[in-house]
């Protein structure tokens, strides 16, 4: 039978070496990688938010009140603004990876285009959104 050794100090030496971060050269398909988890988290304080506002619906007029000033200011408004980003920018993450759960997507252009159109989509939904949003009043 073979000998298994497993002290700590030589299983160290046998492993490989992964490349540090400092030696990749940042892809946008890494950077899209990124900014979905960060989203990601960022709809966690969104449903928070909206939460409090559904919750402030059912307690009283006070309640509301006090929440919709709070989301109607400029603070809560930039607030409004990033969490729609946030969604928009998710969402179409998320599709571009069920593309990529579809085997599709993987060449080189075909991954720049997913990425560049998953965040220029996103602005662009965006902004669309807002802008019908403040032309309904």
């Amino acid at each position: 039978m073979a000998e298994v050794d497993l002290n700590p100090a030589k299983l160290a030496d046998r492993r490989p070496l992964s490349p540090h971060l400092q030696i990749y050269k940042p892809m946008l398909t890494m950077i899209m990688s990124i900014v979905h988890r960060i989203t990601g988290a960022a709809l966690y304080v969104g449903t928070l938010l909206l939460a409090w506002w559904l919750i402030a619906l059912s307690i009283d007029s006070a309640a509301f009140a006090s929440a919709t000033w709070f989301l109607s200011s400029i603070v809560g408004e930039l607030i409004l603004f990033g969490f729609t980003w946030a969604l928009f920018h998710h969402l179409l993450g998320g599709v571009r990876h069920i593309i990529w759960d579809a085997g599709r997507g993987f060449e080189p252009k075909e991954r720049e285009f997913l990425a560049m159109a998953t965040l220029v989509g996103g602005v662009v939904l965006t902004v669309l959104v807002w802008i019908i949003a403040w032309a309904r009043g």
